[in-house]
């Protein structure tokens, strides 16, 4: 029988908000997934931008390699937004990383948790 449990982000303190310092590959960490390939970490993410600006971001999902290992790419996120999902429940496994870069070094924040299915 399957086990599901609510965790945060690995690369999150206490759950407070990651700001998106990378400019540019390889991202900021925000998670590190589960190893091996019995179970897997279903992800959620949203991201608010905390500047007077838009910025744009790119989320790596697994890898670096552009286009194929990008979930967004440049994505502009407006100006004092509110949080904006952006990773709605898509699964990684087997110790893959999600990171994350910007245009504009700390303009974003990453929020989000995993809802891990081990079995």
């Amino acid at each position: 029988m399957a086990t599901y449990s609510r965790v945060l982000l690995s690369g999150s303190t206490n759950g407070k908000p990651i700001p998106v310092a990378a400019t540019a590959t390889p991202g900021t960490l925000l998670h590190t997934a589960i190893s091996g390939t019995s179970g897997f970490d279903e992800v959620y993410l949203w991201a608010t931008n905390a500047t007077g600006a838009a910025a744009t971001l790119t989320i790596e999902f697994g890898g670096v390699t552009d286009p194929g290992d990008l979930i967004t790419k440049a994505l502009s996120i407006p100006a004092n937004s509110e949080p904006i999902p952006i990773v709605t429940g898509q699964n990684i496994n087997n110790a893959l990383v999600i990171r994350a870069f910007s245009g504009t070094a700390s303009a974003i924040n990453i929020t989000g948790h995993v809802n891990r299915i081990t079995s």
